[in-house]
């Protein structure tokens, strides 16, 4: 029965054979959520590794790139479509009779979820105990079609009213300016980043071609449809499914439903309580009814006409302890004495430079590479972020689960990036009407559709967001998001937060641990990435041919 208000998703079409080999590891052929079952955890994980670079469904991906290493004799009479009832069972006894919900905690599912959209991701993506891989926007051109239309989302009660016309009509013509913009920038690039003696053809033209679709991306709207791995517990898809259910956005609602009913064939007593009104149902409300509540509060508040824009940073650190090294020093030096915290922050007061510096060599050592990361003291020491980016650079940060992210609602009011990269190349003109285009429908659709108008607010445009994080985190996204592969639009902002550390708050030890913090400009950013890749695959086949 279909979902009220459900989009209509793109069904892919499988051979017979193929159908009969999938329904033995899928929970579904036909929708776009579906669970991975009967296949090893590494195969799972090569799979979900392998689908954020890649325009193909994961059901699709696993047919053509896995199945024939894989050993699918003795699953022959496997039909991973019917729901586990002997799994049900177990767990009942389990779960419900004696209400133990770390149980949950210990059974995981590997799920799909395809054709969602850039909306939707963020609200996927939310949780800290879970784990996800996002279809990438600097690996694959967005202008593939699917079913034979481009890749956004369809919202039935915005294609129904009046303005469904012109919302398929804009959306369109967006993708057709993001198609032409790809050609028109990689072609740029590929001149103005000649080969170098060195490189293959192979290494020049995917280096190119992710500098092209780094600069481009920001023409996509938020409708975009993307494919999302995510891999958690029962306890971590209940709660986001109790999220989702009282999310504004009508596509989330739906989407959770779709969800749910491909988690409860794999794990099914986990999730009972999602729908059960007096449990979840309440759960559910309680969210909803606190969500329009502040916002409601906070309407009155801010009530009034908008002050002028004026120019901002796009960073600005809002929060920090002026005393924060000092607490740090003391946090890395607890578990090696026996006194008070409290008598370890008077010694701490009374060490000279030569000694704190000490404390810190020794805590941090040797750090050969950027994964090798010193331990929890640094978590004692916390920072607070106000960001202003585009929506492409805060979609990449977003997905740093551990620390705390909040945003602010999608809107073209904040204005939007110009890549110069897209400038150079003479592509300003299309970019600035795309702009202008999406602005003007989301004025259209913002009276009458809510959240879902924000589906019309192309990448470029900036959103503010917040981030707090301690020391420990911000050295693993800092050392990790400034790394010369990175894209450029968040490359900058983690270079800022680096140096904001370091002079607005003072804290020069703590930035100065982050050793592997990039601030060069590297140009072609995926240039050295696809050197490495490339010499992994030559080393890969000499191995091979060798044994051979």
């Amino acid at each position: 029965m279909p979902v009220p208000g459900l989009a209509t998703y793109v069904t892919e079409q499988f051979s017979v054979e193929e159908t009969d080999v999938l329904r033995r590891y899928v929970t579904n052929v036909e929708g776009p959520v579906f669970a991975l079952v009967n296949l090893p955890e590494v195969v799972k994980g090569a799979l979900f590794a392998r689908y954020s670079r890649t325009h193909k469904s994961l059901r699709r991906l696993f047919l053509d790139e896995f199945v024939e290493d894989l050993d699918i004799e003795g699953d022959l009479s496997v039909d991973a479509t019917v729901g586990v009832d002997r799994a049900e069972r177990l767990y009942d006894r389990v779960f419900l009779e004696y209400g133990d919900d770390s149980v949950a905690q210990l059974g995981g599912v590997h799920l799909a979820c395809e054709q969602a959209s850039n909306l939707l991701t963020k609200v996927l993506e939310w949780g800290r105990l879970m784990s996800y891989l996002e279809q990438s926007t600097r690996y694959i051109a967005f202008d593939e079609r699917l079913g034979g239309r481009y890749r956004y989302h369809r919202q039935p009660d915005i294609l129904a009213s009046p303005l469904g016309t012109r919302y398929v009509g804009e959306m369109d013509r967006l993708f057709d300016t993001y198609a032409d913009l790809v050609s028109l920038v990689q072609e740029w690039c590929r001149e103005h980043y000649p080969k170098q003696a060195d490189d293959s053809d192979f290494v020049h033209r995917q280096s190119t071609r992710a500098k092209a679709l780094d600069a481009v991306r920001g023409v996509l709207p938020a409708a975009s449809l993307s494919n999302v791995g995510i891999y958690g517990t029962g306890q971590g898809y209940e709660a986001l499914l109790l999220r989702m259910r009282a999310h504004p956005l009508p596509e989330a609602r739906a989407y959770a439903e779709l969800m749910l009913t491909e988690l409860r064939k794999v794990i099914p007593s986990f999730l009972t309580r999602v729908d059960l009104p007096e449990r979840g149902g309440r759960w559910s409300q309680y969210l909803r009814s606190t969500h329009e509540a502040t916002a409601e509060v906070a309407a009155k508040l801010f009530a009034g006409p908008a002050p002028a824009p004026e120019p901002e940073p796009e960073v600005t650190l809002v929060d920090f302890d002026p005393e924060g090294e000092d607490k740090l020093l003391a946090a890395m030096l607890y578990p090696f004495v026996d006194v008070p915290e409290e008598r370890i922050l008077e010694r701490v007061g009374e060490l000279g430079a030569e000694e704190r510096h000490a404390v810190v060599a020794a805590y941090v050592g040797e750090r050969s590479n950027r994964r090798h990361k010193p331990g929890r003291a640094l978590e004692r020491v916390s920072y607070r972020f106000d960001v202003l980016a585009d929506y492409g650079a805060f979609r990449d940060l977003q997905r740093h689960r551990m620390l705390t992210i909040e945003w602010q609602p999608l809107t073209p009011r904040h204005g939007y990036t110009l890549p110069e990269t897209v400038v150079e190349a003479g592509g300003e003109g299309r970019f600035v009407e795309a702009m202008d285009r999406s602005a003007a429908l989301y004025d259209a659709l913002d009276d009458g559709f809510g959240a879902s108008a924000a589906y019309a607010v192309c990448l470029a445009y900036r959103v503010r967001f917040s981030l707090q994080l301690n020391a420990r985190e911000a050295l693993h996204m800092l050392e990790l998001r400034t790394s010369a592969q990175g894209h450029p639009a968040y490359r900058r902002l983690c270079q800022q937060m680096h140096r904001l550390i370091a002079e607005r708050a003072g804290h020069r030890a703590v930035a100065a641990l982050m050793r592997f913090v990039d601030h060069s400009d590297p140009g072609l950013e995926r240039l050295e990435a696809e050197r490495r890749a490339e010499r992994r695959r030559q080393s890969s086949h000499m191995s091979h041919s060798g044994r051979g």
